[in-house]
């Protein structure tokens, strides 16, 4: 019995939906979209995983516990706003002033390098090290005055991050249409993978990215006092530590060299004591990111530096973030269509 020909309509609108998924990752990293995008997918998929447990809570039927827990997670963050914002409005919306002075002072204690270590250590430094010193330096303010025009961008991420969590809550309440025709079929396939792929890398590298935040957390805040010791822009490196931490790999060496940094403004024990502290953390951390991630997604992490490298050479940082979601995807949809 021969097969049946391959419907155009259906090639047609597979083609379709590629070429439109591809347009709007492209206007997402080109219009600076990428933290609404993610809140899209956390709005999602923390609906559906809330919804099935208010049914429960609140004996309520299938049909009104999406609508519930979607209205939890809107409200959920205007709650959390207005408990936490006294307390937290420097850190939130004055961020960007705060990491300008902190590359400042790393830039100062970079020049200042020779007077901080030991004499002994200081004195076989090379000369030439100095001129490395003040290139370092150099590019540590260059960034910090990038920094002084992005105020107005902090604030229209936090707002496009608040309209993505509204979106995906909603789209997640909003009933399934029973009979879908070719074009939306297409999407909705796309859209689904898609889920899939930050289902794997994002909400991973958000637990990974947390559980390293708090141990951070309490080695600044906690360790460090209890021996007089204590870091400048403690705060403000914590939030860092949870921003790098979503960045697979090379998340880890920014973090390490900040923090480092940081802690030989203090002294050489503590800048000593940071970097044992934080390569033994985030070694385990980069074995779920080889083992673990890698491992669902099937991507190496040769393939997956190399993506990130090109991504943040075309989009800078938000490039790092999206890189590993996006070639997840990639690959997934290749794989799906017999190209890998």
């Amino acid at each position: 019995m021969s097969a049946l020909p391959p419907d155009p309509r259906r090639h047609a609108a597979a083609v379709a939906s590629h070429l439109a998924i591809a347009a709007t990752l492209l206007i997402v990293m080109w219009q600076g979209l990428l933290p609404g995008l993610l809140c899209v997918c956390v709005g999602f998929f923390s609906t559906r995983w809330l919804s099935p447990r208010m049914a429960l809570l609140t004996r309520s039927p299938d049909r009104q516990s999406p609508r519930l827990a979607a209205t939890v997670m809107v409200l959920a963050p205007i709650v959390l706003l207005a408990l936490f914002l006294p307390r937290t409005r420097g850190l939130l919306l004055d961020a960007p002033a705060q990491y300008r002075e902190l590359l400042g002072f790393m830039a100062r204690t970079v020049l200042d390098l020779r007077n901080r270590l030991p004499p002994d250590v200081a004195a076989q430094l090379p000369e030439g090290a100095l001129e490395i010193q003040q290139a370092l330096a150099s590019y540590l303010v260059s960034k910090a005055g990038a920094l002084a025009t992005t105020g107005r961008a902090w604030l229209s991420g936090l707002l496009f991050a608040f309209v993505g969590l509204l979106i995906g809550a909603l789209a997640a309440a909003r009933p399934s249409a029973p009979v879908l025709g070719p074009l939306a079929a297409q999407l909705h396939l796309r859209v689904r993978r898609f889920g899939e792929s930050f289902r794997q890398i994002i909400v991973a590298q958000f637990w990974i990215s947390l559980f390293n935040t708090s141990l951070t957390a309490i080695f600044l805040l906690v360790v460090l006092p209890l021996t007089d010791n204590r870091l400048p822009y403690s705060m403000a490196l914590l939030l860092l530590t949870f921003v790098t931490g979503l960045i697979p790999i090379v998340g880890n060496l920014i973090c390490n060299t900040v923090l480092t940094l940081v802690g030989l403004s203090v002294s050489p024990a503590v800048a000593l004591a940071c970097l044992v502290f934080l390569v033994l953390i985030h070694k385990a951390e980069y074995f779920i990111n080889a083992k673990v991630i890698g491992h669902r997604t099937r991507m190496g992490v040769w393939e997956l530096l190399a993506v990130m490298f090109v991504m943040e050479a075309i989009f800078g940082p938000a490039g790092l973030v999206a890189a590993p979601l996006f070639y997840a995807y990639a690959k997934q949809e290749l794989q799906a269509g017999g190209w890998v």
